[in-house]
């Protein structure tokens, strides 16, 4: 179970009822009325709570599981427990997220402008919003409707932020124009000043960044990651795309829509990624590239090339994935053969 002091448990549901809500079908001998009060990791599930199987690493976790209930790919039924009920899915990890959010939904905003809170009088704030202590809104901001903007977050001069966005404490913002359901988590900096330099013997000339920042709708960016505005051209964000925590993006670069973006990467100035991209932790791309929709970059890789449509890389510098494993192997081979005197 959650810990009570920061999450409140909604429920209890019946069998039925979650299948309902996770769009799945009652296994065989599953009981409609069954009752359940909470979701659990397999390992320290008990009876009445859910758990789900979407990793077959956990199989054998699943089949020893005191859990009552578990949602689960219909291919790994027959490894269930006796006893336990089983919702079937083809999507168990998405048929899940909806449970949980079932047990845990989100908390309902309440309206509220913190005293210490400084809003200059030319900004606008749509209706239901909650402005934390110390947040800091600037000349000409335009504020959605039911946005909730945390403690000591800065949205500066001209920033424009859609409905229902989630702006987290200590975050900046400045020279961007944010969509609507964004969530921007503790820390995010959008819109300063691109690494833009002309290098010369006589000493690095700072180019002006003239560009913003664009993030469409249903972004989510994670805790202290980055984005520089454009230099003229702006820096887009597209809709739908997820950015872990800790990563950089620098001034022009634009990614495509829901793409997912994992910790400690970066991306370089002017590189344009396409649609439904994956980048794995701590990848680097290099500047003015084109990575093509669907590509996948595995972690670590540092990718100089451009990636075709549906290509997956990986390796620094980073190749087709298969060679990059080929490559691997013949290494592992040739250090296995040397430790044993081959």
């Amino acid at each position: 179970m959650a810990d009570p002091r920061f999450f409140s448990v909604a429920g209890p549901f019946t069998l039925r009822e979650l299948a309902e809500i996770a769009r799945a079908e009652i296994g065989e001998g599953g009981n409609p009325v069954a009752v359940y009060s909470d979701v659990a990791p397999l390992s320290t599930a008990g009876s009445e709570h859910v758990g789900f199987l979407d990793n077959k690493r956990y199989v054998a976790a699943f089949a020893t599981s005191g859990a009552g209930a578990c949602v689960v790919h219909p291919v790994h039924a027959p490894k269930a427990p006796a006893g336990m009920s089983l919702l079937l899915s083809q999507q168990p990890y998405h048929s899940f997220a909806r449970i949980s959010r079932a047990f845990y939904p989100e908390v309902p905003l309440t309206p509220e402008i913190a005293p210490s809170a400084t809003i200059d009088p030319t900004a606008t704030l749509g209706i239901g919003c909650r402005i934390e202590a110390g947040a800091v809104i600037g000349q000409r901001v335009e504020v959605g409707r039911h946005c909730h903007i945390g403690a000591n977050a800065v949205l500066s001069d001209g920033v424009v932020l859609g409905d229902d966005c989630i702006v987290g404490p200590a975050v900046s913002l400045a020279f961007c124009i944010i969509g609507n359901r964004v969530i921007l988590h503790a820390g995010v900096r959008i819109g300063q000043d691109g690494f833009g330099f002309a290098l010369g013997r006589e000493g690095h000339q700072k180019v002006p960044q003239l560009g913003r920042v664009i993030v469409e709708e249903d972004v989510e960016i994670g805790a202290n990651t980055t984005v520089d505005r454009g230099t003229g051209p702006d820096t887009v964000i597209g809709a739908g795309t997820k950015i872990d925590n800790l990563v950089q993006i620098a001034h022009n670069v634009h990614l495509g829509r829901n793409c997912v973006v994992v910790s400690q990467v970066g991306i370089s100035g002017s590189t344009r990624v396409g649609d439904f991209v994956m980048i794995g932790g701590q990848a680097g791309l290099t500047g003015h590239l084109d990575v093509g929709n669907g590509a996948r970059i595995a972690a670590q890789s540092g990718v100089m090339r451009d990636v075709k449509h549906g290509d997956a890389v990986g390796g620094s510098p980073a190749m087709p994935k298969r060679e990059w494993l080929r490559g691997v192997a013949v290494i592992e081979r040739m250090a296995r053969k040397k430790r044993e005197g081959g």
